[in-house]
């Protein structure tokens, strides 16, 4: 009888250990589309039949269109998790890379562990699974383990998911909603909005956005940081997040970092060619969270 047992519980603990680690982005198998419109028609055609719901999308250059969505599983988990609104929301890129269009999306358990969510993932991972597809993960050459995405920073002295960086408090939070509403409409900081996401029974919201300025700009940052054949286009768009009266944003040190992290520090597509990008993030998302 204990050998039995013993038995039992390796083959439930062999399929964990064999489990490969984590890639943030994973490629769709839909069938081949001509062009960007065709496959972001075929795109939001197959979320929203598998019971997603269609809240933005964004074009940061010709080549590229984003789409985002969530469903109630998704706001639900946020709900439950602490800042879970960061994770409120799957991105589905399509890309014309050389004349191939290029179709992926955002690993769910990737970002669910990244952003520090709690509660059964399941049917979100099934239900994107069977829309698009389960093509190849992709990203790092090496992916994390759940456990290093909780944990993860890029490097020593480098911000944590938990290090959320306030940009604005406010009175309330109806107040913190109405100014970034204005921010965003003003294109504070050269911002604009590309969807908002409310969480249901929780004072939590999450927007996400366009920038366009300086070197906080999604072409700049994406011309240096996205260059492997397979286009990581899902990296965008950056959040900001509403929770009761104060906004956050995630630091550029981690938010880039998680989408790209074997990123090197130095030399040719670097961490060291966008090493001002945190600070023009941060100071273009100050001016929206503050009505600018």
């Amino acid at each position: 009888m204990k050998s039995l047992l013993a038995l039992l519980a390796l083959a439930l603990l062999v399929p964990a250990l064999l489990a490969a680690p984590l890639k943030p982005f994973t490629a769709a198998q839909l069938p081949t589309q001509k062009n960007l419109d065709e496959a972001s028609l075929a795109v939001e055609s197959a979320m929203t039949n598998g019971g997603f719901e269609k809240v933005g999308e964004y074009s940061p250059y010709p080549t590229t269109q984003i789409l985002v969505f969530t469903n109630e599983t998704l706001k639900d988990l946020a709900t439950a998790s602490e800042k879970g609104g960061f994770g409120a929301m799957l991105r589905v890129s399509v890309t014309d890379h050389e004349g191939a269009i290029q179709i992926a999306y955002t690993t769910p358990e990737y970002w669910y562990n990244a952003y520090h969510l709690q509660g059964d993932l399941t049917s979100v991972t099934e239900a994107i699974t069977k829309a698009l597809g389960k093509g190849q993960a992709f990203g790092p050459k090496n992916g994390l383990e759940p456990e290093e995405l909780r944990e993860y920073h890029y490097k020593f002295g480098m911000p944590y998911f938990s290090d959320t960086l306030l940009l604005a408090d406010h009175e309330d939070y109806q107040t913190a909603l109405n100014t970034v509403e204005k921010g965003l409409q003003n294109k504070a900081g050269g911002v604009s909005k590309v969807y908002r996401i409310d969480l249901p029974d929780k004072e939590e919201t999450v927007f996400g956005v366009a920038m366009t300025q300086k070197v906080s700009s999604d072409v700049f940052i994406m011309k240096e940081v996205d260059f492997k054949e397979m286009r990581s286009s899902a990296h965008l768009p950056y959040e900001i997040l509403v929770s009761k009266g104060k906004v956050y944003t995630l630091p550029a040190e981690f938010r880039i970092a998680i989408s790209f992290p074997d990123l090197s520090m130095m030399g040719a597509n670097s961490f060291m060619n966008i090493m001002s990008a945190p600070g023009d993030i941060a100071d273009a998302l100050k001016a929206v969270a503050k009505g600018k």
